[in-house]
């Protein structure tokens, strides 16, 4: 048997993604690259314009109908970069499923739930229609979702957002993909149901050996569902570790700000939540160097002109995973 470290299910090297604005062409991803095998847990954390999403999206291959992609993505070795969208369509749904970060937006309603979860099924198996139904209530069941059996007539807007949440997971397990990934699946969901959901989730790609790729802002949630970590910022990846390492010690100037941004307990009242100052910048206003450098308290003007090179630092933590920071003047905290 391949080995599955040598031979990662999903291969990204060097992805790039342009988009068209008003002022030019603007770089959205700048050289994404990472592995994934099977079983294997990634997060991408990162303020909100950072290019976590649009990742997601190049890996589906849902991107803009404009946009310009390069680089390389890799899945079972079939690259998916300029793959014809009937071939792309036979991968989504089947091998590659996705968690949708607002399910009342991406379900649809006009259609009772147990249609839409039989789409995949008869679209990708074959199945009839009697026996989607039946695979769609087993799969509601699955996901624990309550009264499955009575709600299958239901449309989304007569479930609560959880409900509609884990009708999405089971869309996106129906074919039993190798890829899952989830972008933000647990946005707007109160605290008990985001662990509910988070624990299927984790469960269900233990149960079935997927592949994860988990999207957040929650560091807390990165902590506990995910075996790595990769920290994004202006369409790159500026740090990468095991996550316990991650967790452990710091290196880049972005990840020390977003983990010293974080609610901690214990805190006296009235005490302020340290901030990163400033904003992610505009994607036609990113320099040509690292893009937090106006932002960081120590840049340099070389950190603004100059391209940077990911260095490999010893790790605190013993592990597998490389601990890698793209930052010319990185310091541990």
């Amino acid at each position: 048997m391949t080995d599955s470290i040598s031979q990662p299910m999903l291969q990204v090297r060097d992805l790039r993604v342009s988009l068209p604005t008003a002022r030019g062409w603007a770089q959205a991803l700048r050289g994404v690259s990472f592995n994934l095998a099977r079983g294997q847990t990634l997060g991408l954390i990162g303020e909100s314009g950072c290019g976590k999403s649009l990742t997601a999206l190049a890996l589906m291959g849902l991107l803009p109908e404009q946009a310009r992609i390069s680089g390389s993505v890799c899945f079972q070795g079939a690259e998916l970069v300029g793959m014809a969208d009937a071939a792309y369509g036979q991968l989504r749904g089947a091998r590659m499923g996705m968690i949708f970060q607002e399910p009342m937006t991406a379900l649809n309603p006009l259609h009772p739930i147990w249609r839409q979860i039989a789409e995949p099924l008869r679209l990708h198996q074959n199945m009839g229609l009697e026996q989607a139904k039946a695979k769609a209530l087993e799969l509601l069941e699955r996901v624990q979702l309550p009264r499955a059996r009575e709600r299958l007539q239901a449309y989304p807007h007569q479930l609560s957002g959880g409900q509609r949440q884990r009708v999405m997971i089971s869309m996106a397990l129906a074919c039993s993909p190798d890829l899952l990934i989830a972008d933000e699946p647990t946005t707007a969901l109160d605290v008990t149901v985001q662990k509910e959901v988070l624990s299927l989730i984790r469960q269900l790609v233990r149960e079935d050996g997927m592949g994860l790729v988990l999207i957040s802002h929650d560091l807390g949630l990165m902590q506990d569902q995910v075996d790595r970590v990769m920290v994004m910022y202006g369409g790159t990846v500026v740090e990468e570790a095991a996550t316990q390492e991650l967790f452990a010690q710091r290196a880049h100037p972005y990840t020390r700000g977003l983990f010293a941004a974080r609610p901690r307990l214990g805190l006296s009242r009235g005490t302020r939540l340290q901030t990163i100052a400033g904003s992610v910048p505009e994607l036609m206003d990113l320099p040509a160097g690292c893009a937090f450098s106006d932002r960081c308290d120590g840049a340099v003007e070389a950190c603004r002109t100059t391209a940077v090179v990911a260095q490999t630092i010893a790790p605190r933590v013993v592990s597998d995973v490389p601990h890698r920071v793209s930052c010319p003047r990185w310091s541990l905290s």
